[in-house]
């Protein structure tokens, strides 16, 4: 079905299907949910050449990964995100282009897209310290929203993120009210933004108590299994090990199960364990009890609405800047219980 005979069909003008259609807020929610309906009832679907023709956008969304050495970002948590992020793309008519550049090229692909027009805006992911990116974006002129924050940056720029100072300052008060004092901290690479934040959150919890958090018991590295269960293995082994692990990532959290196994201990009596959950689709942690205690937050959800603030960004451009911070639930499961008694002098010596 063309447009023509989709707007003959609905008694509506062209340029009021085309409209509905893309959102413009001038067409009532009334009309845009008729035309919607319908478009989706006789399977219409824009021809994405005729829209980029009619608007002068590219009808694309691009990501640009760096292919470091210390950084994977092809992981399970940023197939999450796009996927979310393809959702809201697709149903608006949008392609999504993924370049993957190593860290040096970075720049001039930026602005390569921006000069061949290949997209209407960007998605910046993994925020570091020391952030460079903003300013260049800024400068360069093109429409981008970042999956995160950068703490030091002053410049003005549209972000969505997760409070994650406040979730592990909350997940480390939980295993402190469970009597728990060497709690580790398993985070991700210690110059990444979220990491930063998760490690404030942490020291904050400790600090608010009178106490002292040991920094021997803070780990940061890329959050694979491997790493959790390097890590793990080897501060049980110390001559005072932890009690509990605060753990960045999931699948970090698998290892660190693991490890805690291997050493003939049961997770949950006599180690406590509390993990970020990203609620991965293929990884759930749910069920009538999880079996992980855990600060959740989707992240396929921030991806959706990072896709939803840019578009409204590229097609609004006076909307000016945005931001939303996406609060993390705590979810109880199995990992977790009191200081276990025979730990605890285990600990002490």
């Amino acid at each position: 079905m063309k447009l023509k005979e989709l707007s003959e069909l609905l008694n509506l003008s062209q340029t009021t299907v085309s409209r509905a259609l893309n959102g413009y807020p001038e067409v009532s929610e009334a009309t845009r949910k008729r035309v919607h309906e319908a478009a989706e009832a006789h399977g219409y679907r824009p021809n994405t050449r005729a829209r980029s023709l009619a608007t002068g956008r590219a009808m694309t969304i691009g990501h640009v990964i760096p292919l470091s050495s210390r950084h994977e970002m092809m992981n399970p948590v940023f197939s999450d995100f796009v996927t979310g992020a393809s959702e809201i793309y697709s149903a608006r008519g949008y392609d999504m282009l993924l370049s993957i550049v190593p860290d040096e090229l970075q720049e001039q692909t930026f602005r390569d897209l921006r000069n061949k027009g290949s997209v209407d805006g960007l998605i910046i992911h993994a925020p570091k310290l020391a952030e460079q990116r903003i300013h260049l974006l800024n400068e360069i002129g093109i429409p981008y929203v970042v999956h995160g924050r950068a703490s030091d940056s002053v410049e003005p720029y549209c972000w969505i993120d997760m409070n994650n100072t406040h979730a592990f300052r909350r997940a480390t008060d939980f295993l402190l009210d469970l009597g728990h004092r060497r709690i580790a901290l398993v985070n991700g690479l210690a110059d990444m933004d979220f990491a930063i934040r998760r490690r404030a959150g942490y020291d904050e919890a400790f600090a608010l108590r009178g106490l002292a958090s040991d920094p021997g018991l803070v780990r940061s590295d890329e959050m694979t299994e491997g790493f959790g269960h390097a890590t793990a293995l080897a501060l049980l082994a110390l001559p005072e090990p932890p009690t509990a692990f605060l753990v960045s990532s999931i699948i970090t959290a698998l290892g660190v199960r693991r490890a805690i196994e291997e050493r003939g201990l049961r997770m949950g009596r006599d180690i406590s364990v509390v993990t970020h959950d990203d609620d991965l689709g293929y990884l759930q942690n749910r069920g009538d009890v999880p079996v992980f205690t855990a600060t959740r937050s989707s992240v396929r959800d921030a991806g959706r609405g990072a896709a939803q603030m840019l578009l409204e960004l590229v097609e609004n451009p006076a909307a000016g800047f945005r931001q939303t911070l996406l609060e993390a639930e705590l979810i109880l499961g199995q990992s977790t219980g009191p200081l276990s008694q025979r730990v605890a002098q285990t600990a002490s010596g």
